[in-house]
């Protein structure tokens, strides 16, 4: 590898190299496909990637289920900071679906590591913000009610999953307390509904959508984008967890495209499950997550059902906002005070200077080649910025035939900026905040208003007969 170990500055400051942690699980993306992979072997945090491994994240940071170290004294990032970094600084590459699930706040996390420390490690929240590398899909936040009520009606093995008085919860619910009721009522009720009738309904579904999608059905384009969108998720999802009616999720959750540049965040307690493409993902420095389905590991319903704030609407999406006149640093900020995340661009012949932000700081190479301070870095390689050290000249030679992309991350430093809301402002017009009502509001999803006067056609797909799977 072309780089030092450490990177000295003319004062005598360091910009010292990490050896990160990867981790493998079920849903991360095999071999050199993952970036992850490779990121982790010019790291050095791997001998050789395996092409069989499911390589799906890289810890940077300081949280003991994967402490980073300093790559050539093997010192912790810990011992060599005096602390802990409020922060968790990852890249993750899902090649398939993750559980649904949501992370806890202050108060429930203490609790639930009290009750259960096996399960639950640590007592701290887990506010997370997710920067698209890639095209990006994410089942985040609950659907607006109005576009639930309609999937209720839509989809009569959905509804068979769910308690009549959810259903009727759903259908009467008008002022926003009422439907953030319904949407507990129908979330409790359908996480626990009989295994064996949600996993026939389950198949009733699939058979009736696959006859939907395919090229014999004589209206395929009779819908919405979103709802064939949603409906192909559900057939995905199936598909990567047989069996498991949390296929069924797209029906109550929002699903979401992320451009590569663009992030949202999620606050605690509310339900997620990123589905496909690579992303870095930022964190206060925690590993607490309650799952409810797409996973083979511990779930936890009841708490699960109990600590969501049923707020409905996505999470925004935003592409930062510019540090710089012209566009090549882009900060994304999060209304909390653990982290935010800096974006750096350089193109050929350009040399940035970027000014030490005072805090403790963590830095990766995304891609292309350049130099930092006169020496060669190369995709992958992560580094730690020490606080008040001097400034980092960034550069690319006039040669070269694509831009260096970094990100740094550290404390917040703009806190009262946030360039993302909280998620608690959702579902409100009080708050003056624009939000998206659909998953895809360019794709043809009605406004919730136009919601109701949708022809619903729920009795013509009742009355067509289903096969037997007895």
């Amino acid at each position: 590898m072309a780089t030092e170990d450490a990177k000295t500055n003319g004062d005598g400051s360091c910009l010292q190299q990490i050896e990160p942690v990867v981790k493998d699980y079920a849903w991360g993306i095999r071999g050199m496909d993952s970036r992850v992979a490779r990121y982790a072997l010019e790291n050095k945090a791997v001998d050789e990637v395996d092409p069989d491994t499911p390589y799906a994240e890289l810890w940077i940071g300081t949280h003991p289920k994967g402490p980073a170290k300093l790559k050539g004294t093997g010192e912790s990032l810990r011992e060599v900071i005096g602390d802990d970094l409020p922060f968790l600084f990852k890249v993750l590459s899902a090649g398939k679906a993750l559980s649904i699930q949501a992370h806890p706040d202050k108060d429930i996390a203490q609790r639930l590591h009290d009750e259960n420390p096996n399960a639950y490690g640590d007592a701290n929240h887990k506010p997370e913000m997710a920067i698209a590398l890639t095209p990006f899909e994410a089942m985040c936040g609950f659907r607006r009610l109005e576009e639930v009520s309609l999937l209720v009606k839509k989809h009569p093995e959905f509804a068979a999953c769910i308690s009549q008085e959810a259903k009727l919860a759903v259908f009467l619910a008008s002022d926003h307390e009422s439907q953030k009721e319904a949407l507990r009522k129908l979330f409790r009720s359908f996480m626990s509904c009989d295994p064996k009738v949600s996993e026939r309904n389950l198949k009733l579904l699939l058979i009736r959508l696959q006859a939907e999608q395919s090229n014999l059905h004589k209206h395929p384009h009779d819908e919405p984008a979103w709802e064939r969108k949603c409906a192909r998720a559900i057939l995905r999802l199936s598909q990567q967890f047989p069996g498991d009616p949390g296929a069924m999720s797209p029906l109550f959750l929002n699903y979401l495209l992320i451009a590569p540049g663009e992030s949202f965040f999620m606050a605690a307690n509310e339900p997620h499950a990123y589905v496909a493409g690579e992303i870095i993902e930022c964190m206060a420095c925690s590993d607490n997550v309650v799952r409810a389905g797409l996973t083979p590991k511990f779930k936890d319903v009841k708490n699960l059902v109990d600590m969501l704030t049923y707020s409905m609407g996505g999470p925004t999406i935003e592409a930062g906002t510019p540090l710089s006149h012209n566009g090549k640093i882009i900060r994304y900020t999060p209304p909390v005070p653990e982290f935010e995340v800096i974006m750096i661009s350089v193109t050929p012949s350009d040399t940035i200077e970027y000014k030490n932000p005072g805090v403790p700081s963590i830095l990766i190479v995304l891609e292309g080649a350049g130099t930092i301070d006169g020496t060669k870095v190369r995709p992958g390689e992560s580094f730690y910025w020490p606080a008040n050290s001097q400034s980092l000249s960034l550069a690319v030679a006039e040669d070269r035939r694509g831009k260096m992309k970094l990100a740094v991350a550290h404390k917040n430093c703009h806190i009262d900026s946030p360039t993302t809301i909280n998620r608690q402002d959702f579902g409100s017009s009080s708050h003056n905040v624009t939000v998206p009502s659909s998953p895809m509001p360019y794709m043809g999803m009605p406004s919730p208003s136009a919601l109701n006067q949708v022809e619903m056609r729920d009795s013509t797909i009742a009355s067509h007969s289903l096969p037997s799977l007895g």
